[in-house]
């Protein structure tokens, strides 16, 4: 609707005065009656401006909630991010403080790593100095056991040579190769193997236990006085019927032979047989303890000899005595001489060329340019 259907339709007529336009214009003019499509739209109009303020207050109250919810929640990221900040310069003071410490560890570090070059240093120089002192004092333990190896063989060799004591010298040459054999040098292994072969040569030589022996021949002596001699009344043997047996014969009955002290001939020549038996073994005994088996066997063969000639061969002891005798002879039986000296020879030798050695490398270090 517009302004000019609410108001009143005045028309003015010509030929009219003033005066009554004046007064009909000072008159109020009557209230309009408004229409019903008039006050529906008045009433959708008043409708949409209520539901226009109801959403721009409920707009305006969600602002304020949204911006509320928002300052409490940046209030909150500001106090988070406040104790990040405190945090961090926290987290960064510790980082500095790392960073110190590892710095000091570094120097620390740094100075351990030198310590350790210098003892490292130190450790080399006190190895080297150990291993020139235990080069001199293997060099001189060495030098010792080649003296004591030497001597046992020069002694080994001697005690054959003189006594013909084959296992005293095999002890010796024993003893001469465990000594060796701890000596750091394998140039000396050579030796070793020939120190070896003689010993086992000795041993091989070596006669029976003399200890054995010596029994046997000192009981062999106290059994002697109780063996039978041979019968006076022995039967003679048969002579033959020459012309000399006649003779002698005939001379027996006339001629008799008797000793000048009276002696009856079966006694004396029983003392005499006993006595030449017995000497034939005490020689024996002597030629044991001089560990001559040559001259033992001798003396040996010279009392069984007696025992055949002035003893009764038939009595049992006298069998069992011979047998004995026999057994004696084969236990003494003189072995092949063993040929000694090449172990010592060696030995000497390779002293000697090692003796050589440090004189020949200090003379020719100086032609090489090299410092002594």
């Amino acid at each position: 609707m517009s302004q000019e259907d609410l108001t009143p339709d005045v028309r003015t007529t010509p030929g009219m005065g003033t005066s009554a336009d004046a007064a009909r214009r000072s008159r109020p003019a009557p209230p309009a009656r408004p229409s019903g499509g008039a006050v529906a739209l008045a009433l959708l109009l008043a409708l949409i401006a209520i539901v226009g303020v109801s959403y721009v207050a409920w707009r305006q109250w969600q602002l304020l909630h949204i911006n509320a919810q928002a300052l409490r929640t940046t209030a909150t990221l500001e106090e988070r991010v406040n104790s990040m900040e405190h945090q961090l310069s926290g987290t960064a003071n510790q980082g500095n403080l790392l960073l110190q410490r590892l710095n000091d560890a570094e120097q620390v570090n740094r100075s351990l790593r030198e310590e350790l070059l210098s003892q490292d240093q130190r450790m080399r120089d006190l190895e080297e100095a150990v291993g020139k002192l235990s080069e001199k004092t293997l060099s001189g333990q060495d030098a010792m056991r080649l003296d004591e190896a030497e001597s046992l063989l020069r002694m080994g060799a001697e005690r054959y040579s003189l006594f013909h004591d084959a296992r005293g010298a095999a002890q010796a040459f024993a003893l001469a190769g465990q000594t060796l054999a701890g000596v750091n040098d394998n140039a000396f292994k050579g030796v070793q193997q020939n120190i070896d072969a003689e010993h086992e040569a000795l041993v091989k030589s070596q006669p029976a236990d003399p200890q054995q022996a010596l029994d046997s021949v000192a009981q062999l002596r106290t059994e002697l006085p109780n063996l039978p001699l041979k019968p006076l009344d022995e039967p003679v043997a048969p002579e033959g019927s020459s012309v000399w047996a006649r003779i002698k014969h005939a001379l027996y009955g006339v001629i008799q032979i008797k000793r000048d002290n009276g002696a009856p001939v079966d006694i004396a020549d029983a003392r005499i047989a006993r006595e030449l038996v017995a000497l034939d073994l005490a020689q024996t005994q002597a030629a044991l303890l001089a560990w001559d088996d040559e001259a033992g066997s001798a003396a040996l063969k010279r009392a069984d000899a007696g025992l055949a000639v002035q003893f009764d061969a038939q009595s049992s002891a006298v069998q069992q005595t011979r047998q004995r005798i026999a057994a004696l002879l084969a236990q003494l039986k003189p072995a092949a001489p063993v040929r000694l000296g090449a172990a010592l020879a060696e030995l000497r030798n390779l002293r000697a060329v090692h003796a050589l050695k440090p004189n020949s490398e200090n003379a020719v270090a100086p032609s090489n340019g090299a410092k002594p």
